[in-house]
């Protein structure tokens, strides 16, 4: 169960971000119309929202959840694998030092990165994405972090999978040992202990989804896959997210949870 949630609110100059997606130029009114719709939802699934101002120097900062990895007992302020992203992670230290002891708040070192959009909790298992973002070193270090505080972990190497830019875009945990999973990934061997809700390749983008207490938000827009979460017992809630999928963006990497 998740009590908190911290955002940053986009930039004015969110459309100058990173991205590898074509699919045109966000609209700055409508992006911040549906970040606003974003908090409204996770406000109805019960949490309390830290909301932080706008980052000028970063355009890619409304994206939280790649700066750190949060568990009940650490926190792990990472270090972004995009070099106009390194930075962004201070601000979000300085915030999480109102919510965690500063002794239980760890770092990534170089040369190691980490994103946290390429890592998944599963009930205490932590899944280690390999991407063009988190190298194995930064895997390594936080590996290392978690298995002294009493987590397990493994890697899962996304670097040659079509269409990924982290490890979560492509697959999410719902909890009740239920994964969400693109195609592409649904027959890795790691995986196959879980149940498994498989998303259409038409459908990829709805894989990004996050279990929040008793719903599970999706993007808007995706018939097929609302349609497998309800046969699956989940209670799905949707979101508008079409511009920030054009940045390479989920509904996961817009807040960190906690």
């Amino acid at each position: 169960m998740f009590k908190k949630a911290m955002v940053r609110v986009p930039g004015e100059n969110f459309a100058y971000g990173l991205t590898t997606a074509d699919l045109g130029k966000p609209n700055y009114q409508l992006a911040l119309a549906q970040h606003s719709r974003y908090c409204d939802i996770l406000k109805s699934c019960g949490l309390q929202l830290i909301v932080l101002p706008p980052d000028p120097r970063f355009p890619d900062s409304t994206f939280v959840e790649d700066t750190a990895v949060l568990t009940d007992c650490i926190a792990v302020i990472t270090r972004p694998g995009a070099a106009s992203r390194l930075g962004e992670e201070e601000s979000i230290y300085a915030e999480l030092l109102h919510h965690y002891d500063k002794s239980c708040i760890h770092r990534i070192q170089a040369p190691g990165t980490v994103d946290g959009g390429d890592i998944c909790e599963a009930d205490g298992h932590f899944f280690i994405g390999l991407s063009a973002r988190t190298n194995l070193e930064g895997g390594r270090q936080l590996a290392a972090i978690l298995q002294q505080a009493g987590y397990s972990s493994e890697f899962v190497d996304v670097t040659n999978i079509p269409g990924i830019l982290h490890l979560k875009s492509g697959m999410a945990y719902l909890g009740d040992d239920v994964l969400v999973l693109m195609d592409a990934m649904a027959d890795i061997d790691i995986f196959r202990s879980y149940q498994i809700i498989r998303v259409d390749e038409r459908e990829q983008y709805a894989a990004n989804c996050i279990r929040v207490n008793d719903f599970v938000v999706i993007a808007d827009g995706f018939a097929a896959f609302e349609e497998s979460l309800c046969r699956a017992g989940f209670r799905p809630l949707r979101c508008p997210m079409s511009e920030f999928q054009k940045m390479d963006g989920g509904l996961s990497c817009l807040s960190l949870r906690f």
